[in-house]
C-alpha cells in the first residue's frame, strides 16, 4: 500500500476507535423533539449544530479546502461546496438527511464508510457543470439513533480532505449585491452566508419521506444562491424542488432566460409526493437573473411571497 494511503487508513482507524469510545460513554439518548440532547451528537461530528425551523438540527461541513472554478468564477463554499447533515427527532430516534461534497477519488471510500455505518445513499450526482476539479454530491439518509448516524458520517468525512470546524472563521467580505431588490423581486427574504445571498422557498404541500413529515429545513425547499462577482453581476446556483407536472414548465422558464439546467434527479427514495430536484447555473446581471427565477418559481406550487 502506498505510504499516503497507509497514513490515511491509519488515521481512519484511529478516528473509528475514538468515535466508538465516545458513543459508548454517552448513555441512552432521548428521542423527543423537546428532550433530545444534541451535545453528544455535536461531539461525535466534532462541530456544533444549529437549530432550524421545525425542530431540525443541522451541521455544516464546508469544503474550504477546495478551489473549484466554473467559467472563471471561483465558487465559495457556501455557494455550492457545502456538505451538510440534518436530523429531525421523531418516534424511533431521528430521521437524518444530508449532502456530502466529494472529489471523484473520495467517492467510493466515502460510500463504503457510510454503508458500514448503516447510513444509506439516495443520490449521487453533479450540481454544476464545467467545474474544475470535478465534484460530486452524495445524498445520505439515516434513521434511528442519532449517535450511530453521526459516527458513520464522521468516519465518512475522515475519508475526505474536509477541514475540521473553525471556532471563529474570518468574516466574509460585504456583499456587493442589492439584496433588498433581490428580495423584492423574488418575494422571499434571503440571508447572508459566507459571502453568498441565500433564499429558500418552501412548497405548499406537506412533504413526507417514509411517512415522516419533513419541514423545508430538511432540504425540502427550493434553494437559490447568489454569489456577487462585481458590477451588479452574480453567479447563481441552487435547486428547484418540483413535482412531476412542474418539471418541464420550470425547465422551459429557465432556458427562456438562458439559465443552464445542470442536473435533474431525485434526492429521496420513498417521498410523497414524488419530488424532482432541478439544479441550475448562470452568471449575469443579478437582478435580471432574479426576475427569471421569479418567473420559474411561478410555475411551481411554492409558498406565496410573504407580505412586507
Amino acid at each position: 500500500m502506498p505510504r499516503s494511503l497507509a497514513s490515511a487508513d491509519l488515521a481512519f482507524r484511529r478516528l473509528a476507535a475514538v468515535t466508538t469510545a465516545v458513543s459508548l460513554t454517552l448513555g441512552p439518548a432521548t428521542t423527543g423533539a423537546q428532550t433530545l440532547d444534541w451535545g453528544p451528537v455535536d461531539s461525535l461530528l466534532a462541530r456544533p449544530g444549529t437549530m432550524q425551523d421545525g425542530g431540525v438540527r443541522r451541521w455544516s461541513m464546508p469544503r474550504t479546502d477546495l478551489r473549484v472554478v466554473v467559467d472563471g468564477v471561483q465558487l465559495r463554499p457556501a455557494f455550492a461546496l457545502g456538505s451538510w447533515l440534518s436530523m429531525l427527532p421523531h418516534e424511533g430516534g431521528v430521521m437524518a438527511m444530508g449532502d456530502l461534497v466529494v472529489r471523484d477519488d473520495e467517492l467510493n471510500p466515502v460510500l463504503s464508510a457510510l454503508q458500514e455505518g448503516g447510513v444509506e445513499q439516495t443520490a449521487i450526482h453533479h450540481h454544476v457543470i464545467r467545474e474544475s476539479p470535478r465534484i460530486l454530491y452524495v445524498h445520505v439518509h439515516g434513521h434511528g439513533d442519532p449517535r450511530t448516524i453521526a459516527r458513520a458520517v464522521r468516519l465518512a468525512l475522515a475519508r475526505t480532505a474536509t477541514p475540521p470546524a473553525v471556532p471563529s472563521p474570518a468574516p466574509p467580505p460585504a456583499l456587493e449585491l442589492d439584496t433588498m431588490a433581490v428580495n423584492t423581486i423574488l418575494g422571499h427574504r434571503g440571508r447572508a452566508n459566507g459571502g453568498v445571498w441565500q433564499v429558500t422557498v418552501p412548497r405548499v404541500e406537506v412533504l413526507r419521506e417514509s411517512g415522516v413529515e419533513l419541514p423545508a429545513s430538511m432540504g425540502m425547499g427550493t434553494v437559490i444562491n447568489f454569489q456577487p462577482t462585481g458590477n451588479g453581476r452574480a453567479a447563481i446556483t441552487g435547486d428547484f424542488v418540483l413535482v412531476s407536472n412542474e418539471v418541464n414548465r420550470v425547465l422551459r422558464a429557465l432556458r427562456r432566460a438562458n439559465i443552464e439546467v445542470t442536473s435533474l434527479h431525485n434526492h429521496l427514495l420513498h417521498d410523497e409526493p414524488r419530488l424532482f430536484f432541478m439544479h441550475f447555473w448562470a452568471h449575469d446581471d443579478a437582478l435580471m437573473l432574479a426576475r427569471a427565477l421569479r418567473d420559474a418559481l411561478a410555475e411551481t406550487n411554492s409558498r406565496p411571497p410573504r407580505p412586507e
